[in-house]
């Protein structure tokens, strides 16, 4: 941490931010496990984030965005270089569009999914009801074109706002992110706001549907552990070149159930690894390795994952 506290007032001293040395961010994400950042920060204003992000360039400083904290695996030994958070002032912001009209919704990166779900459904506005129960930031459901079985992310997006790693604002419009399966060509940066397309439409209509979304994750997932969501993305069915359940392939290889010291393979959805009450992600990784060989030796196909790691070594998708 010396090389955090030496640099504090080169980094961010004078900048309009919240700092925390060596902060726990493992508890910030869903697992409630995992290491720690040398420097947590904050910002209240873009301004102060872009400066931040251009300093950390000219020094070789790593720069990570922790959104929900929903898809994403903290290392127990921690991580190297500075964490930012978009939880402050504008990243919040939502400019909704007239309720009567539809038209493009303006949200800040770190604004809530599912709140924002259930708030445009409260207005009447579709667009967003496909993401019901998908614990997310804005940024980082962009980020990884989060969705499920009635829709993905992509859907929604009009354009981006990045702050690129040298402190620059560009806009990136949706045709150019090429989104795919849980995955979009996104440059190097932070997603700082997204452009959302919605319309005006019954709000019974949207409520219904955000509720028939949410019954069916609340009945196939288990909401209720700790875990990050899907472990491992759907792959590809070679014969026909349609994607098939992860789920289902490491149920078949009988992995479902399995325990690994503090880890565990759901019994309601194989896809999902939780962990216990003051586990170790180690123990979720190491698990994740376990079941990725015995679906490898029993299908044959290799899953890719799904969830982020971040470590000392870098970040790892």
């Amino acid at each position: 941490m010396t090389t955090m506290t030496t640099l504090r007032e080169q980094l961010w001293s004078d900048l309009d931010v919240e700092a925390t040395l060596d902060a726990p961010i493992g508890a910030l994400t869903w697992y409630e496990a995992g290491g720690r950042a040398e420097v947590l920060i904050l910002p209240r204003t873009i301004e102060s984030l872009q400066v931040l992000c251009r300093r950390c360039c000219e020094q070789g400083i790593a720069v990570r965005t922790l959104g929900s904290g929903a898809n994403l695996i903290v290392d127990d030994a921690g991580v190297n270089g500075v964490v930012v958070r978009l939880s402050r002032g504008a990243f919040q912001a939502t400019a909704w569009p007239q309720e009567t009209a539809g038209g493009l919704a303006h949200i800040g990166a770190g604004a809530d999914l599912m709140s924002l779900v259930q708030e445009s459904a409260r207005r009447g506005l579709a667009g967003l009801s496909q993401l019901a129960g998908i614990p997310a930031s804005l940024g980082g459901a962009v980020r990884m074109n989060a969705g499920g079985s009635f829709g993905d992310t992509a859907q929604s997006i009009h354009t981006i706002e990045l702050l690129t790693p040298v402190g620059e604002i560009c806009i990136i419009p949706k045709v150019d992110l090429g989104f795919a399966y849980r995955t979009c060509n996104l440059p190097a940066g932070i997603v700082l706001a997204a452009t959302v397309a919605l319309a005006a439409t019954d709000p019974v209509k949207v409520r219904a549907h955000v509720k028939e979304v949410f019954e069916y994750k609340s009945r196939t997932q288990p909401m209720s552990d700790r875990s990050a969501g899907c472990m491992f993305k759907n792959p590809i069915d070679p014969s026909t070149g349609q994607r098939q359940s992860a789920g289902r392939l490491i149920d078949l290889a009988g992995m479902k159930g399995t325990t690994l010291r503090s880890a565990f393979v759901s019994e309601r959805h194989g896809n999902f690894i939780g962990l216990h009450a003051g586990g170790s992600t180690n123990d979720v990784l190491a698990l994740a390795l376990a079941v990725q060989q015995r679906v490898l030796d029993h299908a044959g196909i290799r899953l890719e994952r799904e969830v982020v790691v971040w470590s000392q070594r870098g970040e790892d998708s």
